[in-house]
């Protein structure tokens, strides 16, 4: 379809959006403001408390930067969807979209492998730990969590500009996977970047992650009582957010290669959940599971807190 000129597609994942269309603006409207808030509370926390200085909090309060950014790129639009009587995003706006979907999601897993290499040279290394971990290795984490993984991101979707378009319909709510079908031919030249993307964003630092965690529970393992429960506390959260991202991963990799055996509610429901667990849950698990966070935000919010 063209609208003065501009390339639209239809979006056709909301279901009976007449008859539920205030559900929909009153549960999207009071995500995004939750998330927004939880999200700046982590940073602000963070920036403002000099204890926090750390490196696995630098890497907690980027996490909430990306969330924030992540909400930005898809919470508006769906607001104004379910207030349009056409539910529709332009091809321009799609791409946009699904660059700022994958690059943060990336991003996140890069992060993600920064911090558990945190934890892996805390519990395994503890005596070389200031050495390892100075600002010289935050910052390369930090470089490489946000440029490469836009990088690759960036070369994919020019690519896919490029690429002959034969539908006009996309079976979600926004754009990600389901982008892909609206393409005549997916070139070969795109499946190989795609392939070579996946194993340097993806397949890479989840490997890294599991090596790290294999030598942590083996120190865990060989530990006693209370050097024991100190590293669970430590790794709990962050064993939490990965879980829960890699349920997300499934999700979206789901609805893409399944989208069309899916019932149109279940895809619904998946998309919704890729869309809010991650960028809502992530504060409140590192603000109620990790105490060097909780207590200052506690202190913020409870003036007589000792």
């Amino acid at each position: 379809m063209e609208w003065n000129g501009t390339l639209v597609l239809g979006l056709g994942g909301y279901v009976e959006i007449e008859k539920y269309r205030y559900v929909y603006l009153m549960f999207f409207m009071a995500l995004y403001v939750v998330i927004l808030c939880c999200n700046c509370v982590i940073i602000c926390v963070i920036w403002i408390h000099r204890n926090l200085h750390e490196p696995m909090y630098i890497f907690i309060a980027s996490l909430s930067l990306n969330s924030l950014v992540f909400s930005t790129a898809i919470y508006p639009k769906l607001i104004v969807d379910v207030l349009s009587q056409r539910q529709s995003v332009s091809y321009t706006g799609c791409l946009v979209q699904t660059f700022f979907f994958y690059s943060l999601a990336s991003s996140d897993l890069m992060l993600l492998s920064a911090m558990a290499y945190d934890r892996y040279v805390s519990i395994c290394r503890p005596l070389q730990y200031a050495t390892i971990m100075g600002m010289t290795t935050v910052r390369l984490f930090l470089a490489l969590a946000w440029f490469w993984s836009t990088c690759h991101l960036l070369v994919a979707i020019i690519i896919q500009s490029k690429q002959k378009i034969c539908h006009f319909n996309l079976d979600g709510i926004f754009c990600n996977t389901t982008m892909i079908k609206i393409h005549c031919t997916t070139p070969m030249y795109l499946s190989v970047w795609t392939l070579f993307s996946l194993i340097n964003i993806g397949l890479i630092p989840v490997l890294f992650i599991l090596f790290t965690y294999i030598k942590i529970f083996i120190v865990i393992y060989h530990s006693h009582g209370e050097v024991r429960k100190k590293a669970v506390d430590m790794c709990l959260p962050h064993l939490i957010v990965l879980i829960t991202f890699s349920c997300l991963v499934f999700f979206d990799i789901a609805i893409g290669l399944l989208e069309s055996v899916l019932p149109k509610t279940v895809r619904l429901i998946m998309s919704l959940q890729i869309v809010v667990y991650s960028p809502l849950f992530n504060p409140i698990i590192y603000g109620l599971k990790m105490k060097e966070i909780w207590k200052p935000i506690k202190r913020l919010f409870c003036c007589n807190y000792d």
